[in-house]
């Protein structure tokens, strides 16, 4: 058989890689613009596009299609207002450390994550390493309605072991902001 036959009936390494390849083209990639455009509105969202042209030298529809691109791909998760300090100061604010039963199984421990998930005075809950399992950040009118809180979600559940609560005295800073850089 001569090198050439055998070169037409058998699959080249080539294309039998081929298709994983092209892996990158399914997987959107983010420009040096984009992450600029991250960066700015992670700090204020609230600018326009012309707002934003002014920082980065692409023109304001540019960056309107560049903006709903990143919204429609889930690179923009969502956006909120952060209030003043003039409401949170006069708030009750707990960071509260949650110790779950031993031998919790995964259904006791999702039915506490959901009723977490469903109260409003939750702000955040992280999953953590360490002597706790869950670190929440708990939001209150008042000392009522923590204790309320507190009776009703954490201790009325059997796979919670403990709890441990640290008053938030001030806030000294507060900055969800991620610099993004192009590897």
């Amino acid at each position: 058989m001569n090198d050439r036959h055998r070169n037409s009936t058998l699959p080249s390494a080539r294309k039998i890689r081929a298709g994983r390849a092209k892996f990158w083209h399914e997987q959107a990639m983010l420009d040096p613009f984009d992450l600029a455009l991250l960066n700015l509105i992670q700090r204020d969202d609230s600018q326009t596009a012309d707002q934003l042209a002014a920082h980065i030298a692409l023109s304001p529809s540019a960056i309107a299609r560049r903006l709903r691109r990143l919204r429609a791909d889930g690179w923009i998760g969502r956006t909120i207002a952060l209030l003043s300090s003039r409401f949170t100061d006069q708030r009750l604010r707990a960071l509260v450390f949650l110790e779950l039963a031993e031998h919790a199984d995964l259904k006791g421990k999702m039915a506490v994550e959901e009723r977490l998930l469903a109260v409003d005075q939750v702000q955040f809950c992280y999953e953590v390493t360490g002597e706790c399992d869950l670190l929440l950040l708990v939001d209150c009118t008042n000392m009522m309605e923590f204790n309320r809180f507190c009776d009703d979600v954490l201790v009325a559940d059997p796979t919670v072991r403990r709890y441990e609560s640290s008053f938030i005295k001030r806030e000294i800073k507060f900055a969800p902001f991620i610099k993004l850089t192009a590897a």
